[in-house]
């Protein structure tokens, strides 16, 4: 299916592994000119180096700035001002008990995971109004819907990212701009898998028992019962980010394995 997104450019942030570099190489795929960004090194380079691979031919840029910061912001907003798609992936999780949540922990959590998409947002959205087109899509998780208890700060910063993407939505009425957030389950990384294993009843067992055992014991609700793959995210967020994706505007689209029994 032709998406028809080729020759739009797309700002990924968080795109260095993961969901982001999924999502960064479909876009690029799609004939999208993709700007990722990063803190350096040499994760970044491969990160780039990946994208080129995969999609012969497109048009990668990297940018060397912590979104987790404004100084971080501006500078990417300096060397490319304007997008076409906006995608806010930057983020993270961590387990603690809610008591051993400091200020610090709290402070950082909302820092990373909700104000670098607003910070960028502010600046990259009005500018899509003024064009009448364009893509804001936040990626958010399945704990937006739920507060997991031994994760409260993240959960309160995925639900907060759910409420900024709606509100920027009632202001897209009539226009050719949407926003809209996506709601992943666990998503197979490194990271997760590392996560997982701390959940591990016994010492011994594989990653595939460990895998199993989550979802037996943690989400028995999973229609899918294991995790997701990085590329099926990607795909629907190139869905959304597509003219094709138009009629979707201000919603939490799911992309969690049938974990949710509500059927709205």
């Amino acid at each position: 299916m032709d998406l028809q997104l080729s020759g739009k450019t797309a700002i990924v942030t968080g795109a260095t592994a993961g969901i982001g570099l999924a999502i960064a190489t479909t876009l690029a795929r799609e004939g999208v000119s993709v700007t990722i960004t990063g803190r350096g090194g040499d994760k970044l380079d491969a990160a780039v180096q990946r994208i080129a691979a995969a999609a012969p031919g497109s048009r990668v840029t990297a940018v060397v700035a912590d979104q987790s910061s404004a100084e971080g912001a501006a500078r990417l907003i300096e060397a490319q001002p304007d997008a076409d798609i906006l995608v806010n992936n930057l983020g993270y999780y961590e387990a603690k008990p809610f008591a051993e949540i400091t200020d610090e922990d709290w402070l950082r959590m909302i820092e990373v995971n909700v104000m670098s998409g607003v910070r960028l947002s502010r600046h990259y959205f009005p500018r899509m109004l003024q064009k009448n087109w364009g893509r804001v899509i936040f990626m958010s998780s399945e704990v937006g819907a739920f507060t997991p208890p031994d994760m409260v700060h993240y959960g309160v910063s995925k639900s907060a990212q759910l409420a900024v993407s709606r509100g920027l939505a009632e202001l897209t009425k009539g226009t050719g701009v949407t926003v809209n957030s996506v709601l992943p389950a666990a998503t197979r990384s490194e990271g997760i898998v590392e996560y997982l294993r701390q959940t591990a009843p016994r010492a011994g067992m594989t990653d595939a028992q460990i895998e199993a055992h989550f979802f037996q014991t943690y989400r028995p609700s999973s229609l899918i019962a294991r995790m997701i793959e990085a590329d099926e995210i990607a795909a629907m967020v190139a869905l959304l980010a597509s003219p094709l994706g138009a009629a979707s505007n201000g919603a939490a689209v799911r992309v969690e394995g049938g974990s949710f029994r509500s059927i709205l």
